[in-house]
């Protein structure tokens, strides 16, 4: 089972709905994605943080319905 660029962003979305976010296909396959999430709720967190509230924000989803996402997160810029 494969998912689209657009349920990982509305699972995002529904945890973090000021965020900007852009997610690539990596291989086409709708199985393997680049994320990348900018959002104040990161500001003072580290990075593992960050990706762990993502991994929340997905619900169980990565590693089952999706095999591989790649994050890039980050507080946005002053």
């Amino acid at each position: 089972m494969t998912m689209t660029s657009n349920e990982i962003e509305e699972l995002i979305l529904k945890s973090f709905p000021n965020a900007k976010i852009t997610i690539d296909d990596l291989r086409g396959d709708g199985d393997h994605y680049a994320a990348q999430v900018v959002t104040e709720e990161f500001r003072g967190k580290s990075r593992v943080q960050q990706h762990q509230m993502i991994y929340n924000a997905m619900g169980g989803r990565v590693g089952k319905e999706l095999h591989a996402l790649a994050l890039n997160t980050s507080a946005p810029k002053d």
